[in-house]
């Protein structure tokens, strides 16, 4: 299963008591030592699993173009001419 996890810290709090809650998915992204992730960073983590490839996970996610940057960066395994 993938999925985004959200914990409700003293920064995210303030995002969202300030009303600037488009700020709340960078903190996601910068939070997995408090059990944060986002939804491309566990799609990202089943492919390095060899769960789903890499096909599977650019078409169920949200933000492609990220996710597919992330590929690209720290290197991919699975289904697409990108991975190979």
């Amino acid at each position: 299963m993938c999925c985004e996890m959200l914990v409700c810290t003293p920064a995210i709090r303030a995002l969202i008591r300030e009303g600037k809650t488009h700020q709340v998915y960078s903190l996601m992204q910068a939070g997995q030592k408090y059990g944060m992730q986002t939804m491309n960073q566990s799609l990202y983590a089943a492919v390095m699993r060899r769960d789903i490839t890499q096909e599977q996970a650019l078409e169920r996610s949200a933000d492609a173009k990220e996710l597919q940057q992330m590929f690209d960066k720290g290197g991919a395994l699975g289904g697409t001419a990108a991975a190979a």
